[in-house]
């Protein structure tokens, strides 16, 4: 359904005091049971269109919080809106690319993709138009045929990329998915991903540990602390404007750029 004047005002996603525990057990102190604060108090809001980068070391919460607004995991305290309603749970207007491809070893590419509208019970002939549209804008339209085993990791994550696009989610939510790559294949699919998401303007969070990829890819950087994970800063990237046109690791403002990013989170590890 078309959305109204009013829902398009509002912010895409609403993070509103958002808290999220673990609970177990203390054996350094007689086995008596511990609270662990895997996120702590996390508000921000993030508009239409927007590319957010999620940066911070491993076990601040970046995951947590990815699988929270996605509608993945519970949380304990605050709320979270798309598009001005609640996240209750999982939907079909949000979709998860993860780190490892997850794609079915015994469906072709083209049937992998489809699969989301499979389950739609939506039919073959328009599952397979919509497929092969997206198997163009990732340019593997080729290998609609082939079998998951045939392709190269590259290759399989562009297919999961496709696969989750099917549904033309709001907002796309993003784990790290270049994380499994060698360097010059992660660093040729941001630049691709980068003219995809231009061509669809969906809303992106992006889970990275990389100060590099956060700078190439995002409009914004969300910088979280160690556990207790905390919103610690959101820095603009000064890159925004010179993704699409080059290497933006070239333009004079990346070095500084990374270093004060670096310095920032060698700061929360202290």
């Amino acid at each position: 359904m078309p959305e109204t004047s009013a829902a398009a005002a509002l912010p895409m996603v609403d993070i509103r005091g958002v808290s999220k525990y673990y609970y177990g057990r203390d054996t350094a102190n007689g086995d008596m049971p511990q609270r662990i604060v895997a996120l702590d108090n996390v508000s921000a809001t993030i508009a239409r269109g927007e590319f957010i980068s999620l940066l911070g070391p491993s076990g601040c919460g970046k995951t947590t919080l990815l699988r929270i607004a996605a509608g993945l995991t519970q949380w304990a305290e605050g709320s979270i809106t798309i598009g001005g309603q609640l996240v209750n749970g999982p939907r079909k207007d949000a979709c998860m690319v993860f780190q490892h491809f997850g794609l079915l070893p015994w469906r072709s590419v083209i049937d992998n993709v489809g699969f989301p509208l499979e389950l739609d019970g939506v039919a073959t002939g328009e599952r397979k138009e919509r497929g092969l549209e997206l198997l163009d804008l990732v340019g593997l339209r080729k290998y609609a045929t082939h079998y998951p085993h045939e392709l190269s990791g590259g290759m399989q994550q562009r297919v999961a990329i496709a696969r989750a696009l099917m549904r033309q989610p709001k907002v796309l939510f993003m784990d790290e998915p270049f994380g499994a790559l060698d360097a010059q294949t992660r660093e040729k699919l941001q630049e691709d991903f980068l003219k995809i998401w231009a061509n669809i303007g969906t809303t992106v969070l992006f889970v990275t540990h990389s100060i590099d990829e956060a700078l190439v890819l995002s409009d914004r950087i969300f910088v979280f602390t160690p556990s207790p994970g905390r919103l610690k800063a959101i820095v603009d990237s000064p890159l925004k404007d010179e993704r699409m046109g080059g290497d933006p690791r070239a333009h004079r403002a990346y070095g500084e750029a990374r270093n004060d990013l670096r310095a920032m989170l060698m700061e929360t590890a202290q």
